[in-house]
C-alpha cells in the first residue's frame, strides 16, 4: 500500500489524512485489512505511536474497525462524503459587493502579456539608474528602521520630506502634521470618499475622467455627476448648483485630455466650493512631468478656504511597486484620514518610507525627477514624429505639453474597425488601449491613449511603423498615397 504525507500539520494528522484519501478514492477497498502499526510506523519512517494515533482516530470516525485478531479493516459502510454546500445567494452578500460586481471590466486588468511594444496607458518608464539608487536607499533604510513599523499617519522624516519638497516645487505651504502617507493614489481617492461621502450623496468628477476614480465612488456608493472638460480646464459653470459633496479634479494635468486648468477656472472652482460648501480632492498624479516651462502650481496652493485635499503619489514618480502616495488635508479632516488609515491597514512600510524620505532628503529624488522629464520630452517627441510619419492619414493627436500619455483621435475609423485594428496590434505584438473606457458616453471619434514612457526611442519609431501598418491593413488599401510616391 502505496500512501504519501503531504507536509501540512503534525504527523498523525499526515498519516489520518493519507488513510482516509486512500479509502475516499477506492485505493483501500472495503473489507481490506489495513498493515500492521509496526509496519506502516517503518514505511513512513514516523514512530509507532503516531500511526497508533491515527488508526484509532480513522475508527472513530467509522472510516475503519479494529477487532481482536483481525488487525484493523476498512469499514464495510464507509460514512458518506459531505454533500457541498450550496453556494451563498447574491443577496447575502453586502450593498457594496452588489455595487463592485456591477461595476465594467477595469481596464487596467485586461493588459495582454509578451507584447514588442506595449503604447497602452499606465505602463511605467523603467530608469535603470533608479533601480540602483533605490537598492540602495532600501538597504540604508532596513538597516536602521525599527521593528515597530511606522505610524498610521506616516514616519515623521518622511512627512517631514514631502512638505518641505511640495513646498519648493509645488506651491503648497505644509508642514510635516499637515501630510497623510497612504498607499497610493486609489487608496487616498478610497479614503476620502469613506470619511467625506455617504451613500446617496453627489460626487462631480470630470468628463473624461480616470475610470478608477468613477468606480470608487460608485462603489461606496456616490451618486456620481460627470462635468465636461474644455481647452480650459473643468467647465465650473456646468457644476450642479446644489448639493454637491466633493469634486474630484486632475487640474495640473488633466486625465485623459492632458489639459491644464487655467488660472481664472482655478479660482472660480474655489469660490464655488467655498460658496456651495463642498469638497475638492485634486490628485496631481504626474504634474511635475511638464516639458514647457514649469509646472502650474498646485489648486492646493490657491486655496485660502480650506476645501483641498491633495493627492500626490511616488508611484509614478519612482516606480509603480513602490506603493506610496500622500495627502494634505485640513486639520478636522485629518485626524478622521488618519483613523480610516488604520482601520483600512494599520500603516504603510515603514523600510520604504525611509528609503523614499532619504531619496528626497539627498537630492537623489529631484534628480531623477529632472532625468525623467527629460527622457520623457524625448520619447513623447519621437511618439510625434513616428505618427506623423507612419499615420499622418489616419490620426489627429490631441497632444498636451506633459505627462505620461496623449490622446490619438482616427476620425476615419469605425468602433468595428477600431475592435480589429486593436485585435491585429495585439496578434503582431503592439498593445493599444482605447480612450472609450473613460467617456460616459462616447466621444465623437474612436480614438487611442496612448502611454510612451515605457518605449525607448528607437522602440517607438518600430512601434509607431507596426501601427501605421496594421492602419493600413484595417482601412484597406494598403500604405497611404503619399508613403507610395
Amino acid at each position: 500500500m502505496f500512501l504519501a504525507l503531504d507536509g501540512v500539520g503534525d504527523l498523525q494528522a499526515q498519516v489520518l489524512r493519507a488513510l482516509k484519501q486512500g479509502i475516499q478514492d477506492g485505493r483501500l477497498a472495503v473489507g481490506s485489512r489495513l498493515p500492521s502499526t509496526r509496519e506502516l510506523a517503518a514505511r513512513l519512517g514516523v514512530s509507532r505511536n503516531t500511526v497508533i494515533a491515527a488508526y484509532e482516530s480513522l475508527c472513530a470516525e467509522q472510516f475503519a474497525v479494529a477487532k481482536s485478531g483481525s488487525g484493523t479493516r476498512v469499514s464495510a459502510s464507509p460514512p458518506r462524503q459531505t454533500a457541498a454546500l450550496p453556494a451563498l445567494p447574491v443577496e447575502a452578500q453586502s450593498r457594496y459587493a452588489g455595487r463592485v460586481r456591477a461595476l465594467p471590466p477595469i481596464m487596467l486588468e485586461k493588459r495582454e502579456e509578451g507584447l514588442r511594444w506595449n503604447l497602452q496607458y499606465g505602463e511605467p518608464m523603467v530608469d535603470v539608474a533608479l533601480f540602483t539608487i533605490w537598492r540602495r536607499a532600501l538597504i540604508h533604510a532596513a538597516q536602521r528602521t525599527g521593528a515597530h513599523g511606522a505610524p498610521a499617519q506616516g514616519l515623521l522624516e518622511l512627512r517631514a520630506q514631502i512638505a518641505d519638497h511640495l513646498g519648493k516645487y509645488r506651491g503648497i505651504r505644509c508642514t510635516a502634521a499637515d501630510v497623510v502617507v497612504v498607499n497610493g493614489t486609489q487608496q487616498a481617492i478610497s479614503l476620502a470618499a469613506r470619511i467625506l461621502v455617504d451613500e446617496g450623496e453627489q460626487v462631480v468628477l470630470e468628463e473624461p475622467h480616470y475610470q478608477l476614480a468613477t468606480q470608487a465612488f460608485t462603489a461606496h456608493g456616490a451618486v456620481v455627476r460627470h462635468v465636461p472638460v474644455d481647452d480650459d480646464g473643468i467647465v465650473v459653470d456646468a457644476l450642479p448648483t446644489e448639493a454637491v459633496k466633493l469634486a474630484y479634479v486632475t487640474p495640473s494635468h488633466q486625465f485623459p485630455s492632458g489639459r491644464v486648468m487655467s488660472l481664472e477656472r482655478r479660482v472660480a472652482m474655489l469660490e464655488r466650493a467655498a460658496a456651495q460648501g463642498f469638497w475638492i480632492l485634486e490628485d496631481d498624479y504626474d504634474g511635475e512631468f511638464k516639458f514647457d516651462g514649469r509646472p502650474p502650481p498646485a489648486l492646493h496652493s490657491l486655496d485660502r478656504h480650506g476645501r483641498v485635499l491633495y493627492i500626490g503619489t511616488f508611484t509614478k514618480t519612482l516606480l509603480p511597486s513602490i506603493r506610496l502616495g500622500y495627502m494634505i488635508a485640513p486639520e478636522p479632516v485629518r485626524r478622521d484620514l488618519v483613523r480610516a488609515k488604520m482601520l483600512a491597514d494599520m500603516r504603510c512600510s515603514a523600510v520604504e518610507q525611509a528609503a523614499v524620505a532619504r531619496l528626497i532628503s539627498s537630492g537623489a529624488y529631484v534628480r531623477h525627477l529632472k532625468r525623467a522629464t527629460l527622457e520623457l520630452k524625448k520619447r513623447r517627441r519621437a511618439l510625434l514624429a513616428g505618427l506623423q510619419a507612419h499615420c499622418a492619414d489616419w490620426v489627429q493627436i490631441d497632444d498636451s505639453g506633459g505627462g505620461m500619455h496623449l490622446i490619438c483621435w482616427l476620425p476615419q475609423l469605425s468602433e468595428a474597425q477600431l475592435a480589429m485594428l486593436i485585435e491585429l496590434a495585439t496578434a503582431r505584438g503592439l498593445g493599444l488601449h482605447e480612450v472609450v473606457h473613460h467617456y460616459t458616453s462616447k466621444p465623437r471619434h474612436p480614438g487611442l491613449l496612448m502611454g510612451f514612457a515605457a518605449l525607448s526611442v528607437p522602440q517607438i519609431n518600430a512601434a509607431t511603423a507596426m501601427l501605421g501598418e496594421c492602419l493600413a491593413d484595417v482601412v484597406g488599401g494598403g500604405a497611404p498615397k503619399r508613403q507610395q510616391a
